[in-house]
């Protein structure tokens, strides 16, 4: 194999030639349609339920293959059968330390096995978010004016056709003064953590805005879950590679757009507390709730771009502070879709 690319050709020409080996890959599409709409089953005490005697793989995947054959029902909330919002080992959408997930997304990552899905399925290059079209995707985001003062240098082609028909093919040039473009920008990026996962993702949509040239300014800083009275230079967060956040708001104007990037996945505490800062050593005053509302008074045009799908924004870890986030500024995915539908609204009226 050259790439990761070919790890889910390798995963599907290996169960083809290993005929008969047991996969869940092929599961009942009635089941499948039940586990796709989940539903509530409210809150879990999840430290009783971690002291749940887990199985062991074996006996877990053997349970698993009975629920399968018995099953004649979809089942949601409950503690035996395959379905969601409960605490049954299988399913999707509610909590147990130790089973088998089937559908649905990962929530509380604790399951051990997933049925249904292939493990390298997103490494396929059909799949993979690439820089250049987040490069298209920016282009949106041009927003040109004439330079009123500038000498008359460049040549205007439509101008000069239109104006050679008009003297019947002889050549008339057209001069007239560049177009600047006027927008803009800053990109402020959660770096570690939880966004370790999404680092590939990130470094994309940095270079294609680092390497665009469709703005007039560029700003690109870095915080880790959510920023406070600091904001750093390097993905690094050190605070020897940081400028003030005051500073920064004061200093640019409030014609920029805002970019933030990030899970917005913390602990509650360091979105609404002060001293919810969780690097060691620094104590913020202001919640960090707080200076994502200051940052949106003074910016009209801020969104928020999160990795994370969309599927997950409502349940599981982070959901909570990712609803408060979205409270204050525009959450969109980080996908090609979701930057495009960001960038419009960076365009449109408030």
């Amino acid at each position: 194999m050259k790439t990761e690319a070919d790890f889910d050709k390798f995963d599907l020409a290996f169960i083809e030639y290993f005929q008969g080996l047991k996969t869940y890959d092929e599961l009942p599409a009635e089941l499948l349609e039940w586990l796709s709409t989940p539903i509530d089953g409210g809150e879990f005490d999840k430290a009783a339920l971690d002291g749940l005697a887990k199985l062991d793989l074996e006996e877990l995947r053997r349970k698993f293959e009975e629920r399968l054959r018995e099953q004649h029902e979809r089942h949601d909330g409950g503690s035996h059968w395959i379905g969601t919002g409960g605490t049954s080992p299988f399913g999707n959408s509610g909590y147990h330390p130790g089973g088998i997930r089937v559908g649905g997304a990962g929530m509380h990552r604790s399951a051990i096995q997933i049925a249904g899905e292939r493990q390298y399925r997103d490494f396929r290059e059909d799949s993979v978010l690439e820089e250049r079209q987040f490069q298209v995707a920016f282009r949106s985001l041009r927003q040109l004016s004439s330079n009123e003062d500038g000498p008359k240098d460049e040549l205007k082609l439509e101008e000069t056709i239109d104006k050679t028909s008009e003297n019947a093919g002889r050549l008339e040039l057209v001069f007239g003064r560049p177009r600047r473009n006027t927008v803009k920008l800053a990109v402020l990026f959660d770096s570690g953590g939880s966004m370790w996962p999404h680092a590939r993702l990130c470094a994309s949509l940095f270079q294609a805005a680092s390497k665009s040239n469709h703005f007039k300014d560029l700003k690109v800083y870095y915080f880790h879950n959510c920023f406070y009275d600091y904001l750093y230079t390097t993905p690094a967060c050190s605070i020897a590679k940081s400028v003030e956040t005051e500073w920064v708001l004061n200093n640019l104007k409030s014609d920029y757009r805002i970019i933030v990037v990030g899970d917005a996945s913390m602990a509650p505490s360091e979105l609404l507390r002060p001293g919810g800062c969780i690097d060691y050593g620094l104590y913020n005053e202001e919640p960090g709730i707080e200076w994502i509302r200051r940052f949106r008074r003074k910016y009209e045009k801020m969104i928020w771009l999160n990795p994370v799908d969309p599927s997950g924004w409502e349940r599981g870890y982070g959901s909570m502070t990712i609803k408060l986030v979205r409270e204050e500024v525009p959450m969109f995915h980080l996908s090609v879709d979701g930057l495009k539908a960001g960038l419009k609204t960076l365009i449109a009226a408030r």
